[in-house]
């Protein structure tokens, strides 16, 4: 008999990374061809924006049953069968001539937005509660994938065109995919699940965790956090050439710098969330965040814009560590689920509030009131966990009065 291979957590952190990385820049790629296949089929600028924000919506309403997936039948297997329904999808959206098509196209390619909770699931499982928060703050840096698209695919379009470019895109995946499939290992839950070490757990106990109020308490955070951060990823450009008058290269090298520093710090959430507790950093990001919406909410200077939104930004990817820190540790048997749930909520942020942003705009004609709704929600998300950890705080005999 041949022995067990031993897990090996930096292999599975860095195949991970680097797929969710892949993942995530085919996940917004309609953020760049989308100008193109506006303006080839003259689409409204109502069009445009349920194109663009169809992948977010479907890739946050898959994370749920990816994760519980990844909690069945294992990370490795259920990562690469995703990766390769995106890639077949992206392929499959070049061809489309229609914009019926291009929809149906976009549910699929939103599929690799979706990875996030399988990614999390598989990763956990491979590092102690003392290291969680690191490894998946690192997980989490593929958001970078955003940036990528930004910088790279315009000028693939411009010099092969939106076709090329998804066709390109949906090729890295699927190269993406096998590498991960031969270099990746199964999870040692998967592993001793079948050698009968483990039970399989029912899907009943899968789901169970998800009628707790705390979970509820993570996805709102999660909203605030990871939702915001892709709303104004999304939301910037277009801001910053109506209330600035920046050009349209300017502001989207702006936007793109913006996702930068908030992905690639998430890193370091994770490791603050290790070393001092992911609660205080939770504090810390809703305090910040609190007061820089706040100056945003007001008419400031570019300059002054420039460096508070950054801030904003820092403070969110630190607060995307921490709420993912909580997960493997109240719910380690529960991980996909849980982390699906809170992802997919986190999702649904990102393709719900620049519809709100649009319509107070239309409403009011303030270019703020999109930072006066991140105040109240931030400010909404302190208050809730501070009622919480006081009530868990509370001497019996005074919760019990």
């Amino acid at each position: 008999m041949s022995p067990i291979p031993q897990p090996a957590p930096g292999r599975a952190l860095g195949l991970s990374t680097f797929a969710f990385t892949i993942c995530f820049a085919v996940w917004t790629i309609f953020s760049i061809i989308g100008i193109q296949i506006a303006q080839q089929l003259n689409l409204t600028d109502t069009q445009f924006g349920f194109l663009v924000g169809l992948p977010i919506l479907s890739g946050s309403l898959t994370r749920i049953a990816l994760g519980i997936a990844t909690d069945r039948l294992g990370g490795r297997l259920v990562y690469t069968l995703t990766m390769l329904t995106a890639a077949l999808a992206t392929l499959a959206l070049s061809w489309a001539t229609t914009y019926p098509q291009m929809l149906v196209a976009a549910l699929g390619v939103g599929v690799a937005g979706g990875s996030f909770a399988v990614g999390v699931a598989y990763v956990s499982r491979f590092y102690a509660d003392g290291r969680q928060g690191t490894a998946l703050g690192i997980f989490g840096v593929g958001n970078v994938g955003a940036a990528v698209t930004k910088f790279t695919a315009p000028f693939v379009m411009v010099a092969l065109g939106w076709q090329a470019t998804a066709q390109i895109w949906a090729l890295a995946l699927a190269i993406t995919a096998m590498l991960f499939w031969v270099f990746s290992q199964d999870d040692p839950v998967t592993v001793a699940r079948r050698s009968g070490a483990v039970p399989q757990r029912s899907l009943r106990a899968e789901f169970a965790p998800l009628r707790n109020p705390q979970v509820w308490r993570f996805s709102a955070y999660y909203f605030f956090s990871f939702g915001a951060f892709v709303a104004l990823a999304l939301w910037l450009p277009h801001y910053l050439i109506g209330v600035y008058g920046l050009d349209v290269k300017t502001a989207g090298m702006v936007g793109a710098a913006y996702s930068i520093p908030a992905s690639v710090f998430r890193a370091y959430g994770g490791v603050l969330s290790d070393r001092i507790g992911a609660r205080k950093v939770l504090y810390a990001t809703f305090a910040v965040s609190l007061a820089a919406t706040a100056i945003l909410s007001a008419s400031v200077s570019l300059a002054i814009f420039l460096a508070v939104i950054f801030v904003l930004g820092f403070m969110m990817s630190l607060g995307k560590a921490a709420v993912y820190k909580h997960i493997p540790t109240y719910y380690s048997q529960s991980v996909g689920a849980v982390g699906g749930l809170v992802g997919m909520i986190g999702g649904l942020g990102g393709f719900v509030l620049p519809l709100v942003f649009g319509a107070l705009k239309d409403a009011t004609g303030q270019w703020t009131s999109c930072f006066m709704v991140l105040f109240v929600l931030v400010a909404a998300c302190a208050v809730w966990m501070h009622a919480s950890i006081r009530r868990k705080t509370r001497p019996a005999t005074l919760q019990a009065a």
